[in-house]
């Protein structure tokens, strides 16, 4: 299964080649680094002499970004009725994975037709692009992310988007003690959504390794989902990860327990005009027949 991410209409990838993308968020326009971009240049170079910024990776690691204006400390952006805070950061991102809108569309008509008011609960919740998704739905969201920065990016988001007054709880924790302690509460969740990275650190030492920590995270996860649940939902930016491996992984934990239906592939954005489109992560599901 292929989800494009293409009813974007202040995002847009202008060009892509030679292991860069040519971005327009919102009024300005960037030239990242991505390593999936392996063909050339489809636009003249006019085209990207206009990016009011470029990031560039340094050779022994990381990167800087080099301005060729100035640019406000961060700006708002729209997908459909969501507003969203961007700004380029020190790890090249700008705050939000644009591709994951295919993602918000399908959550967003899944927690629609709820006839109840489904709890959701997000791990590794980032700036909180599910989070705004699912609370706009009319879901009450629990947002988990153990940098407080992200948190507090998220909930600017959600006030952004006019959904402040929405219940949702912004946790700055450690999202495997989080779950663990949630299990000892009994608390239970309609729909879980998670967007593990492949390595890192907590403020404690705790270290989380995909490869090693996510089998058992699902299984926890597990044992807080509802008899009602409406979805599960896993995305993946680790490099050589196959959809297969996140749909063998909620097949055996998730589909053991509940009945319903499991699909899995990437997720990608078009390329200007030129029918390209670029890759940007894989993702896998499951939801209620």
């Amino acid at each position: 299964m292929l989800l494009i991410a293409d009813n974007w209409k202040d995002y847009e990838i202008i060009d892509a080649g030679n292991g860069e993308k040519l971005e327009r968020w919102g009024n300005f326009i960037f030239i990242r680094p991505d390593p999936q971009v392996l063909w050339s240049r489809q636009k003249e170079k006019n085209f990207w002499n206009k990016a009011d910024a470029k990031y560039i990776r340094s050779s022994s690691g990381g990167g800087r970004w080099e301005f060729y204006r100035k640019l406000p400390e961060r700006w708002k952006i729209n997908y459909s009725e969501l507003s969203f805070y961007i700004r380029p950061t020190g790890f090249k991102h700008m705050g939000l994975f644009p591709e994951q809108a295919a993602n918000w569309d399908w959550m967003i008509r899944k927690l629609k037709t709820c006839a109840f008011k489904p709890k959701v609960l997000n791990l590794f919740a980032y700036t909180g692009g599910a989070t705004v998704a699912c609370s706009y739905a009319g879901a009450e969201v629990c947002h988990v992310d153990s940098a407080k920065g992200m948190v507090k990016w998220a909930r600017d988001n959600l006030e952004l988007s006019g959904l402040g007054n929405n219940v949702v709880r912004f946790i700055v924790d450690d999202v495997v003690k989080f779950v663990k302690r949630e299990i000892r509460r009994k608390k239970k969740y309609d729909a879980i959504v998670m967007d593990p990275p492949s390595y890192g650190r907590g403020k404690r030492g705790e270290t989380w390794k995909i490869e090693k920590h996510l089998l058992s995270l699902i299984e926890d996860c597990i044992q807080l989902l509802s008899d009602r649940a409406v979805f599960f939902l896993i995305n993946s930016y680790t490099a050589g990860f196959s959809p297969i491996v996140l749909r063998n992984l909620l097949s055996s934990t998730v589909g053991r327990e509940f009945p319903g239906k499991i699909a899995a592939g990437e997720v990608a954005i078009p390329v200007g005009a030129d029918n390209l489109m670029l890759p940007c992560g894989v993702f896998a599901r499951w939801c209620q027949e």
